[in-house]
């Protein structure tokens, strides 16, 4: 029996797009401030959840619903289990959008919306192509279970429970990256640093909202400066550094606030960003020689501005297999009377985080912070080659781009290193435009749809 995959996914284009245009719309970004029992990340990501099931029900699937912080599809029957992993919950957006984030737009062969490329659009693909599967009523040896997590942008919570209490599938990926196949992922590591109190010309400083994010604005008020000197002093600044825009005005009580705008981008690559705090920090170092003297600018502006690889810091390092270590300072928030700053990186084999925390702790004590280990560390995660997984998988990419699929290793993390023998397996292509995380989030409909086809072949030959 031939199947025409393409056909099959063409035939559904129409009932696709409706479907991740419903999701789309679902604002699912994490907000503990109104986290419940009933709501464990927040309304929207359990909105989002409660939406996909309620699509998997309707399509006759059999689904489970865990304590409204993971979800499952079931498929199939036989003792091996496939599982698919996948998220509804979306990073934070911005005032740099030029469309409304959660209500999708269709332009130029290019849909906008938050998820729409990470990780919904993907995760729709990979739904529909298990829904062919399905409709077809092909016979399969094995199951699958199709789960989705709320929480996957943040520290994984949903995973957490959802593996508490259920079977943990014995292979699988996660539509998730990029193709041809991530069968590598480097470590993540976060580092929470504490500087002592201000005093003296820095009142505050703040900046980011993610640490898997490169942020895109910072801000700080200052005290016993002229508010003209520090606008004459931008306006130098930023001619000579064009990538960061700053903007001063005067704030209460005579102070003086000085916002910085940058560029978002993943914290698996941040030289694709421009970090507006650390740009805010080497402002901020030449405006007086208080500020010059203080050690948070001088540490941020002098080793973490644009150290993307940790070299600044000490710690640099490189994996024939892997590549290069990468940092990512994230987040710059007040934490009581002390200022965070959380360190995002990017880890590859042969280097342990008990060597990194050496070296910051040396750091403390010459720039006067103290230091925490995160609590959602994860180590690297490799599958060989060689592995049938992979191998399977490559053939399908091979099929329908005419191009040679080879294994590869990034910085970003996805569900599939849950899995002893997980990989992460598309939607990008590799000339797709990678949008995720920055303002104007976009997936190509092509992209999607030729996605959906391999999909479907992929997990066919994967369970039949």
């Amino acid at each position: 029996m031939t199947i025409h995959w393409t056909q099959e996914a063409q035939k559904r284009y129409e009932d696709y797009y409706e479907d991740l245009f419903s999701l789309l719309k679902v604002d699912s970004v994490r907000d503990d401030s109104q986290a419940s029992a009933e709501a464990p990340v927040g309304p929207g990501p359990k909105k989002a959840l409660e939406t996909f099931l309620a699509m998997a029900e309707r399509d006759g699937f059999k689904t489970a619903n865990i304590d409204n912080i993971a979800g499952r599809v079931e498929f199939g029957q036989g003792d091996e289990v496939l599982g698919i992993l996948a998220h509804v919950d979306v990073v934070p957006v911005d005032k740099y959008w030029e469309t409304d984030p959660f209500n999708p737009v269709i332009k130029d062969g290019k849909l906008y919306a938050r998820g729409a490329s990470d990780d919904k659009g993907p995760l729709m693909a990979a739904y529909y192509a298990l829904k062919i599967i399905k409709d077809l009523e092909l016979p399969v040896s094995k199951r699958v279970h199709f789960i989705v997590g709320t929480d996957e942008e943040s520290d994984w919570k949903c995973m957490d429970r959802y593996f508490e209490a259920e079977v943990k599938p014995d292979f699988g990926f996660s539509p998730d990256a990029e193709f041809p196949i991530i069968n590598g992922e480097k470590g993540q590591y976060t580092s929470h640093l504490s500087f002592t109190p201000f005093s003296g010309d820095l009142v505050s400083f703040e900046g980011g909202q993610r640490e898997n994010m490169v942020p895109a604005e910072a801000k700080a008020y200052l005290a016993h400066l002229d508010l003209d000197q520090v606008k004459g002093a931008a306006e130098v600044f930023h001619k000579d550094h064009p990538a960061a825009s700053l903007a001063v005005e005067e704030a209460d009580q005579g102070q003086i606030l000085v916002a910085c705008e940058g560029k978002a981008a993943h914290a698996m690559d941040p030289s694709q960003g421009e970090n507006a705090a650390t740009y805010l920090a080497l402002f901020l170092q030449g405006l007086s020689d208080d500020l010059a003297k203080n050690t948070f600018v001088n540490f941020t502006a002098n080793l973490l501005h644009e150290d993307f690889y940790g070299q600044n810091l000490g710690f640099a390092h490189h994996d024939e297999v892997m590549g290069d270590l990468t940092l990512n300072p994230g987040v710059f928030a007040p934490e009581g009377s002390n200022l965070r700053v959380t360190l995002n990186m990017r880890v590859p084999q042969g280097i342990s985080y008990e060597e990194i925390g050496q070296v910051l702790d040396k750091l403390g004590q010459d720039y006067d912070f103290s230091r925490e280990d995160g609590q959602s560390n994860k180590p690297p995660h490799y599958v060989p080659a060689d592995d049938p997984l992979v191998t399977t998988l490559l053939d399908v990419y091979e099929k329908y781009t005419g191009e040679i699929g080879q294994e590869k290793v990034i910085g970003g993390g996805t569900y599939g290193r849950l899995f002893e023998r997980g990989v992460a397996f598309g939607a990008l292509f590799p000339d797709s435009p990678d949008t995720m995380h920055q303002a104007n989030e976009f997936a190509r409909l092509k992209d999607l749809e030729k996605a959906m086809a391999i999909y479907a072949e992929a997990i066919y030959r994967l369970i039949k």
